[in-house]
């Protein structure tokens, strides 16, 4: 694990990344719509303002970091994961295109630099509320320069869970409606927001108590299991283990116990 400086410093070019991308957002929002932007599989668009977003991102990265890695979103050929301790940024420009294209709030920027598979330093930025979620290992979780806890343990009949519904893999939507049935008879509510990356901070921040989904990508994903972590979470996959850096299941919560009954409705 690196020591404390190189984390800051990772921490400080994760967050300023994530700002120059929602500056764009924040630009381009309402001029950029849905009949602008480019198809890349079934309801997965890219607009100008993802290719913008993620070159600002990722000129702050490399001007800083020449030497890392960088797996994003809109890259056409990412690179190997390492299998050495060579740091990797994983970058989404713009999580919640759909969001944008219509001029829906829940869309964020998220930046991660993972180690070995595990993200050690990320954050997540929201141009429309203005928040600015931020973790680094060992330094815990923040917004807008306020520490950030899950929630506190409580009964699940009063948890609050968020989700993403399976609109790029429609194989698994007999699986979710299953679950959604199970959840719903269990907790007092699910949420789906369009930005897995806005739900999983949601869970660092206490507005969720708890997140599953079946198929994300890295950059969906790995600013906000630094974020869970640090706030005092449990994240891991669907199918059981820790998250990697590869496309999968995320399964994340508040505690131990709301991560394993959540497990048994989803699984």
């Amino acid at each position: 694990m690196p020591p404390d400086q190189p984390l800051d410093l990772w921490l400080r070019t994760a967050l300023d990344a994530a700002d120059a991308a929602a500056r764009i957002h924040g630009e381009h929002l309402r001029r950029v719509g849905a009949g602008d932007a480019r198809l890349k599989g079934r309801a997965d668009f890219v607009s100008e303002t993802d290719d913008a977003a993620q070159a600002a991102a990722l000129e702050i990265i490399r001007r800083r970091h020449p030497d890392h890695l960088i797996l994003a979103e809109e890259d056409d050929a990412p690179p190997e994961l390492p299998d050495d301790d060579t740091p990797i940024w994983v970058v989404d420009p713009l999580d919640g295109t759909t969001n944008f294209l219509h001029g829906h709030p829940a869309h964020a920027a998220s930046v991660a630099v993972a180690v070995e598979g595990r993200p050690v330093a990320g954050a997540v930025v929201s141009a429309p509320s203005g928040e600015r979620w931020w973790a680094r290992r060992g330094g815990g979780a923040w917004r807008n320069d306020r520490p950030i806890r899950v929630a506190a343990p409580g009964p699940m009949e009063r948890a609050l869970v968020g989700t993403g519904f399976p609109f790029k893999d429609m194989g698994n939507l007999d699986r979710f409606q299953d679950a959604v049935r199970r959840v719903l008879a269990g907790t007092s509510g699910i949420r789906r927001g369009g930005s897995a990356a806005m739900d999983l901070a949601y869970v660092a921040d206490g507005r969720f108590d708890g997140f599953w989904e079946y198929r994300l990508s890295p950059w969906d994903f790995a600013a906000g299991v630094i974020l869970i972590q640090e706030a005092g979470g449990v994240v891991e996959r669907v199918e059981g283990g820790p998250p990697d850096l590869l496309p999968g299941s995320l399964l994340a919560g508040s505690s131990r116990a709301l991560v394993d009954t959540l497990r048994e409705w989803v699984a």
